[in-house]
């Protein structure tokens, strides 16, 4: 059997008919709590946001959304890859596709929040108060079941428009 890890992959938006397998990856994070869940129907809402790393056989090995909170500050959310990929990239480059899509989106702002700092921190983000996005407190975090015992750590990047169209 190939190795997964060695496989060129292609990073491209999503697709609508995705959604379940998008769902199934995030999900398998969130059943460890280390995401939020969720739905099929959550992520076909929001399919344009999104972007995967598929294999040669069109296998989702990663996938990443950008979250929009204002016309200038956006999130990388939902940034999950699949346990076989790990360690070979493919999380920054589904970053860089999220972060892309801010650009072209006229976002050049962005944070994150997350349980993973080290991969943040790695790839260029500055560890911030999350009080800095009262967007995302009152959209999100208000509702969440975690917001009392929230552990997550909040990162941003100020993203540079030259340095997205050289890649």
């Amino acid at each position: 059997m190939n190795d997964p890890r060695h496989e060129p992959l292609l990073i491209r938006p999503a697709r609508e008919a995705e959604a379940e397998p998008i769902a199934a990856l995030n999900n398998s994070f969130a059943a460890d709590h280390l995401m939020l869940p969720r739905t099929p129907e959550q992520i076909a809402l929001a399919i344009d946001d999104y972007r995967v790393a598929v294999d040669r056989r069109g296998r989702i090995l990663a996938c990443g959304a950008l979250k929009e909170y204002s016309p200038s500050i956006a999130e990388v959310a939902a940034i999950a890859v699949a346990r076989e990929a790990h360690g070979n990239g493919v999380g920054r480059a589904i970053v860089a596709a999220v972060e892309e899509l801010a650009i072209k989106r006229g976002i050049h702002h962005v944070f994150a929040l997350t349980l993973q700092p080290a991969f943040f921190e790695a790839i260029g983000y500055q560890r911030v108060d999350r009080a800095r996005y009262p967007e995302k407190i009152r959209r999100d975090c208000l509702g969440c079941a975690r917001r009392f015992a929230c552990n997550e750590t909040c990162f941003a990047k100020v993203l540079r428009v030259d340095t997205a169209l050289a890649a």
